[in-house]
């Protein structure tokens, strides 16, 4: 049976070093006793990731982990999080030992997954689809997500813009409106998984069924691709509704943290 925490974790762990690497070929990229890093130093936050991996563990040990953690992230650059799976320390204050440490709790996530595909060809009366192939198409994917996030435009192109993974490795597609970009999803082999990364709508655009189709059609073709029928991903409070009605089930529940100012 799979743990759906350790898988989560898993996801992450080694999606986000494809990730980083492609950002940043001297990212910091290490595994440590109980923590794992994924910094890429980029502008945009995502890509500066650390997280805590050892299941189980008592609140003293916890607390140090934090700390380890901190000191991590304190000799950065940019600005990024901690990223912390709840079912690795069942029970435990997490808030109070993050702010102990020196981190004030930002906002939560899920992860999930499920054997979901294949599903049909996806079709949105308003939208029509497009992979992301060239440069000027990644610049709208990356213009997307930093609106919907409340980043600075720079800081979304300086994590996608020329990339050749993401027009690639990663299937990632574009939903317009008229033919102007939306909405976009990717989907991007990861660990025998097919792993949901960076949906966003313009926030011009939410509400009407647009994250949910072209985060279908990037999980659509992905698997036409590949024939990989599991899926995972990790949602932001905003998308959590969203992905059920694809078929994910919420497996993880995760809190991100950032260093207090």
């Amino acid at each position: 049976m799979i743990d759906l925490t350790e898988e989560s974790v898993e996801q992450l762990v080694v999606g986000w070093r494809a990730m980083v690497l492609d950002r940043n070929p001297d990212a910091d990229v290490r595994d440590l006793p109980g923590i794992v890093v994924r910094w890429a130093d980029s502008r945009f936050p995502f890509w500066n990731c650390v997280t805590l991996t050892e299941p189980g563990i008592g609140a003293d040990l916890l607390a140090q982990r934090f700390t380890e953690a901190a000191d991590v992230m304190r000799a950065k650059e940019n600005f990024g999080f901690l990223w912390v799976f709840e079912g690795l320390a069942e029970g435990a204050d997490l808030d109070a030992l993050a702010g102990r440490a020196g981190f004030e709790y930002a906002f939560p996530g899920t992860g999930m997954a499920g054997d979901l595909l294949p599903i049909e060809e996806p079709s949105h009366t308003e939208l029509t689809f497009e992979r992301v192939t060239t440069d000027e198409q990644l610049l709208a994917y990356a213009d997307i997500n930093s609106r919907a996030y409340g980043f600075d435009l720079e800081a979304g192109r300086d994590g996608i813009a020329a990339s050749a993974l993401w027009k690639s490795g990663v299937h990632a597609y574009l939903g317009l409106k008229d033919g102007v970009p939306v909405t976009c999803a990717g989907a991007v082999e990861t660990a025998g998984r097919l792993f949901v990364v960076l949906v966003a709508t313009d926030p011009g655009h939410e509400r009407r069924g647009y994250g949910e189709a072209v985060t279908r059609k990037a999980l659509h073709e992905a698997w036409r691709a590949t024939g990989i029928t599991r899926a995972t991903l990790h949602a932001t409070a905003a998308g959590a509704p969203v992905y059920p009605r694809i078929g994910f089930e919420p497996a993880a529940p995760m809190r991100f943290y950032a260093l207090k100012g």
